[in-house]
């Protein structure tokens, strides 16, 4: 916390006065993050005048790639091992980035296809997270998965069993 405090610029006892615990500080941090990662995947994603595959994918490194490797591996275990600390964030932050990815696939495309394209994409850029130590490696994987389930959209449309 003494760290914490020597960087933000004020006394400890100060930081204290702004937040009641490290959790809600931890709370803080991570809520202001994901904000920052919906609002700069918004952006990517409202840019039509680069392809529908760049646009995905920028959204996603912004939403997942900057979160690949090591270090950021404790995150994640810190909360999926608490996730009563980050309160409604856990589940709203995520939920709205899948909206955002939903609202990306083209208007021809009807909701249900729009829908199954973005909870596919979603779980596949999870996993390779999983498998990949480096943010490169990240976009270089999820950018082969974008781009066979776009090219695979009219396929996908229809009623599945």
């Amino acid at each position: 916390m003494d760290q914490v405090a020597q960087d933000a610029g004020i006394s400890r006892p100060g930081l204290y006065f702004l937040f009641s615990s490290k959790q809600a500080l931890f709370r803080e941090a991570v809520e202001r993050s994901l904000g920052e990662d919906l609002a700069a995947a918004e952006q990517a994603l409202a840019d039509t005048s680069d392809p529908l595959q760049h646009r995905l994918l920028e959204a996603f490194d912004h939403w997942t790639g900057r979160y690949i490797g090591p270090l950021t591996r404790d995150i994640a275990a810190v909360v999926a091992d608490n996730p009563d600390v980050l309160g409604p964030t856990a589940t709203t932050a995520p939920q709205r980035f899948a909206q955002l990815i939903t609202t990306a696939i083209p208007a021809s495309e009807d909701e249900q296809t729009a829908r199954r394209v973005a909870q596919t994409l979603i779980s596949t850029s999870i996993g390779i997270k999983h498998q990949v130590d480096d943010r490169a490696a990240y976009l270089e994987r999820l950018a082969v998965a974008i781009e066979l389930l776009l090219a695979a959209r009219e396929r996908i449309s229809g009623p599945r069993p």
